[in-house]
């Protein structure tokens, strides 16, 4: 796997974000980047000096693999894109504060700019998880948007790397035969994609009453998920309208890590199912 590169600010958040990545990378065999966006005017040896004495506090967490990093200048979401980028990387993460600290931290401020240019998927933390836990259950919500189906490769990666299992979401947002027929149409493509991969999966089916992001937060706490992955861009409703975009509203109030998934145009990992 390509390396998995990590938004870092000092901040709790992003030290959680340090360690899920570490999790992730030693299973997957990748190489870890951690990135520090400074401001023109900060010193880098104190900058320095303290990331190193961090990574030297999990070396022993590493297994096979390097954690190494970067001091950029500039827009910490521009920067961090453009890192992964380069590295080619295969995922990046990024730890954010809870709702109130949200406004205090770099990363935090910078997450939704950041998965909207992220060429890669990113996977948003929240300091307020409970990382004791085994990542055993991902939600997977599905909709009538054209690009729902491509979450399910990323969802299967992840399933696949944790032993876990995917719980899909079919999602009624219209009560249009036409559209609930799309949505379950696009949830047996999926169900075909996991049995062919030999994924574990559970399906349900919910009406949304009030936005898509609700109904998912709903569900998701009810199964205790572990992660819930979404793309960039979703159904939208108007509902939905006046609440502000789907990933913006689910980065906000999830306390489960998101993995944001970004549309193509072709559903490349998928196409064969």
């Amino acid at each position: 796997m390509n390396r998995v590169v990590v938004g870092f600010d000092f901040s709790s958040g992003s030290a959680y974000a340090v360690d899920l990545a570490i999790d992730i990378a030693n299973r997957w065999q990748s190489d870890i980047r951690l990135v520090y966006v400074k401001e023109k005017k900060e010193d880098e040896g104190p900058i320095r000096a303290e990331i190193e004495r961090r990574n030297a506090g999990v070396a022993h967490l590493l297994k096979g693999i390097k954690l190494e990093y970067v001091l950029r200048e500039g827009n910490p979401a521009d920067e961090l894109t453009r890192q992964a980028k380069e590295d080619d990387a295969a995922l990046l993460v990024v730890g954010t504060h809870g709702m109130s600290g949200m406004k205090k931290s770099l990363l935090g401020r910078n997450s939704y700019k950041t998965i909207e240019q992220s060429p890669v998927p990113v996977l948003i933390v929240r300091e307020d998880f409970n990382f004791n836990k085994q990542l055993e259950t991902i939600v997977v919500p599905l909709d009538s948007s054209d690009d729902t189906r491509q979450k399910a490769a990323q969802a299967a990666l992840f399933a696949k790397t944790f032993g876990a299992t995917i719980h899909l979401l079919g999602l009624y947002t219209s009560s249009v035969s036409d559209v609930r027929r799309i949505i379950n149409n696009y949830v047996n493509f999926v169900e075909r994609y996991l049995d062919k991969a030999e994924i574990p999966y559970v399906t349900k089916y919910i009406e949304v009453e009030k936005n898509v992001t609700t109904s998912t937060l709903d569900y998701a706490n009810a199964v205790k998920a572990d992660l819930i992955t979404i793309m960039t861009e979703q159904e939208s409703t108007l509902t939905s309208l006046f609440l502000g975009t789907y990933a913006q509203q689910m980065i906000n109030e999830s306390t489960i890590p998101v993995l944001t998934v970004r549309p193509t145009r072709v559903l490349a990992d998928t196409a064969n199912y």
